[in-house]
């Protein structure tokens, strides 16, 4: 019977990890699970924008395949905020963040209108949401995607536009402060995955790069980050995904940190998720059961270690997926709101 049951335990275990090729070894593979299907989603393809709030609840754009809204995703499906006063909004991110006054509120990225708009006291008395825009230049490429650094509010944005040959300028990289002061702090290739360290010192940036219409660069630089100030000094290659696993083609998406200061990177277009360390070492790949085009990322559930994983459905091309992963570390998003912002 011990004998059975081990053997039970083993077979379970190699269902879900498996062994992967990548260059300086092999890494394990996780699998996730599927969260919302084709068959029951009220997302659509343009999916992304994935966050969490301080109840663990998990969020994302194109709610009920609308530019302008949002939608709650945990337990169950509602939306959360429409831009019904315009139109042209397209949202593409999302970040929570508890203010200086120990109120939740929500930052949703316009990457139409090069824009943040702030949604504070989700909900008053009257049920309904007060939304301004929180920060605006006509200069901002977009914005693609968020990141924040919560002890001082300051938000940071990634944006870029698509060309055959890529040049610098192609993507940029902003702050507003937490009086909504937009300010650029440089200019790239491609920008789009972006993310603060836990403890606010380090900020993480994905760049890409096109020639002749085939993309040739995947990189993440790290850059020191004084928080306070939102100023970036000592440019790294954190990670070049030619190197790490012979992926430079695919592009990197969103990305993610946990407690423990690992990173998160969606690979759009391979279907999964790489792990890596503070280090920048390849640790694992999470694998999507439903996206094939991962585009972004979350940690959410009630302790903060279940991660979501967002992205077109497979099965659908015209609807959002959503998938999940039980993690044993706790996201660093959902640690921060819970602890009002502190590390």
């Amino acid at each position: 019977m011990k004998t059975s049951i081990l053997a039970v335990l083993a077979a379970l275990l190699a269902s879900s990890t498996v062994a992967a090729e990548a260059s300086g070894g092999n890494v394990p593979v996780y699998k996730a699970e599927p969260y919302l299907t084709a068959k029951n989603t009220n997302f659509g393809n343009l999916i992304e924008g994935a966050a969490v709030d301080k109840d663990g609840n998990f969020y994302a754009v194109h709610y009920n395949s609308a530019k302008t809204a949002t939608g709650k995703a945990y337990t169950e499906q509602s939306v959360f905020f429409d831009d019904k006063a315009d139109a042209s909004t397209w949202f593409n991110a999302i970040r929570f963040n508890i203010n200086s006054q120990g109120a939740q509120e929500a930052y949703l990225g316009d990457a139409a209108n090069k824009r943040v708009i702030r949604v504070q006291s989700l909900e008053n008395k009257c049920g309904s949401m007060h939304a301004e825009t929180f920060c605006q230049n006509a200069s901002i490429l977009q914005p693609n995607d968020l990141a924040i650094a919560p002890s001082t509010g300051r938000l940071f944005l990634s944006g870029m536009k698509y060309t055959a040959d890529s040049v610098i300028g192609d993507g940029d990289l902003w702050t507003c402060d937490s009086k909504g002061t937009a300010k650029k702090l440089g200019d790239f290739y491609r920008t789009n995955g972006i993310e603060v360290s836990p403890d606010e010192k380090t900020l993480y940036l994905s760049e890409a790069a096109n020639k002749g219409s085939v993309v040739v660069s995947n990189v993440i630089y790290a850059f020191d980050l004084d928080p306070k100030e939102g100023t970036i000094s000592n440019k790294r290659t954190f990670a070049d995904f030619a190197k790490l696993d012979n992926t430079a083609a695919t592009d990197i998406d969103g990305m993610r940190t946990d407690t423990l200061g690992n990173l998160y990177v969606t690979r759009n277009g391979l279907g999964k998720v790489a792990k890596l360390s503070p280090s920048g070492e390849l640790l694992a790949y999470i694998e999507a059961a439903s996206i094939t085009g991962v585009g972004n990322l979350e940690f959410a559930g009630p302790e903060g270690k279940d991660l979501y994983i967002v992205g077109a459905c497979t099965a659908d091309a015209t609807k959002g997926c959503v998938d999940k992963y039980a993690s044993e570390a706790t996201g660093n998003a959902f640690n921060k709101l819970k602890t009002g912002g502190s590390s």
